[in-house]
């Protein structure tokens, strides 16, 4: 750790001769309210277009002249910059980083044209069944909790905000104390740190303290729909499912796996192959520092919209009753651990990992003991995880008329 609390990780790796390196600050959406929702994907959309020493042409052309990757990108609970370049360029871009992060100039004109494209894209996403149905399940789970925001926010949000909103945002939030930069290639730890310390050690933290607070989650197992001319209805649920720090992730993860994952899910065979049912099918956990949501969804012919809510239901409470057999246990084990390992093979996949966990405050020790904790789970876990989580939950449909009067 540097003199100013930013967090240094390192992994030697010079097998090729690349360097990545992930440069996470914590809070990410977390940090808006409903009238500033869209403010950290903006300012991300944002940074790389000027600093106060260059233009978004110099940037660019500092970037595209050696071949590196540099960008940068707003989540639910962190904001990060990321860079990839080969060892001999690697000072320089992150330089150039640095430089990005800690004085950027949010021209008014990028911003203008920025909000003008986030607007397009926030009507192109209205006239899509899925994000339509998804956003009315956030509202359901999360409440006034950020993580029920789009992460584009909406149009009057995305339209008031100035260019004096993102200076204040990066003034609070993104400083040294609330940073780990992770870093992974052809590259000794003392090499890094010394970088590191050359580009960020003499960054100052602001006077005021970091604090964030969110509102609790407020649940509501109720049906939203909303009608949409189309042939195809969208099916949703969810159920409200604990932070990647409860005991009961790990199980959870294995449900997911078992629900959702791949072409020999239980979600694909049963009400795909052998039902007819589904279009598309699937369900995921996300990984989440507070509250998070375990969702199932189906796109499904609109006569069809009243057994897919069925079926989605049934094979999800199911497991409250039903035991996973030792067999799709070990099979979802190892489909998941795969995965796990595989997410880890290049530069910058190390370096995303070991980063996210440490601004997660997970730390690096999460990376045995996630391993470790799946290995753990057992039918009996499993089934009261599912008693636990899988009891009444909301509901989201998108359809034609026919589609919602299956589901009214």
């Amino acid at each position: 750790m540097l003199a100013n609390g930013l967090v240094v990780l390192v992994t030697e790796n010079p097998t090729v001769d690349i360097i990545a390196a992930r440069c996470f600050f914590t809070g990410g959406e977390r940090l808006e309210t409903s009238h500033t929702s869209g403010l950290t994907h903006l300012a991300a959309s944002i940074m790389t277009r000027g600093t106060d020493r260059y233009s978004s042409l110099e940037i660019a052309e500092q970037v595209e002249s050696v071949g590196a990757s540099l960008s940068t990108e707003s989540s639910s609970d962190y904001f990060l910059l990321s860079l990839k370049t080969i060892s001999s360029d690697f000072s320089d871009i992150l330089r150039l980083g640095s430089d990005i992060l800690r004085s950027p100039s949010y021209p008014e004109s990028e911003l203008a044209l920025e909000r003008r494209l986030t607007i397009q894209s926030i009507r192109s996403q209205q006239e899509r069944p899925f994000t339509i149905a998804y956003e009315q399940l956030q509202k359901l789970v999360y409440g006034d909790h950020p993580y029920g925001f789009s992460s584009l926010g909406t149009e009057e949000t995305v339209g008031r905000i100035s260019r004096d909103d993102l200076v204040s945002f990066h003034h609070q939030h993104l400083r040294p104390d609330q940073m780990v930069v992770s870093i992974a290639g052809k590259i000794s730890a003392e090499q890094a740190i010394s970088l590191v310390q050359s580009a960020f050690g003499d960054w100052q933290n602001p006077q005021t303290s970091h604090v964030l607070k969110t509102p609790e989650p407020n649940f509501q197992a109720r049906l939203v729909t909303h009608e949409q001319d189309t042939q195809q209805a969208i099916v949703m649920i969810g159920y409200p499912a604990p932070p990647v720090s409860s005991p009961d992730y790990a199980a959870l993860k294995i449900i997911s796996t078992y629900l959702g994952n791949g072409l020999s899910s239980r979600l694909f065979v049963e009400l795909r192959e052998k039902r007819g049912l589904a279009y598309e099918v699937s369900a995921f956990y996300p990984t989440r520092l507070e509250a998070s949501q375990f969702v199932a969804y189906m796109g499904t012919a609109s006569q069809n919209t009243g057994m897919a809510l069925a079926g989605l239901r049934h094979e999800c409470e199911r497991l409250a009753t039903t035991m996973l057999t030792e067999e799709e246990l070990k099979i979802c084990k190892s489909k998941l651990l795969g995965q796990y390992a595989l997410g880890k093979q290049t530069n910058g996949q190390i370096a995303q990992v070991y980063g996210w966990y440490e601004v997660m405050g997970l730390g690096l020790d999460f990376d045995r003991l996630f391993v470790e904790s799946i290995s753990a789970v057992t039918t009996d876990d499993v089934l009261s995880v599912a008693q636990k989580y899988f009891v009444e939950p909301a509901i989201s449909v998108v359809g034609s008329a026919e589609a919602l009067q299956q589901v009214v």
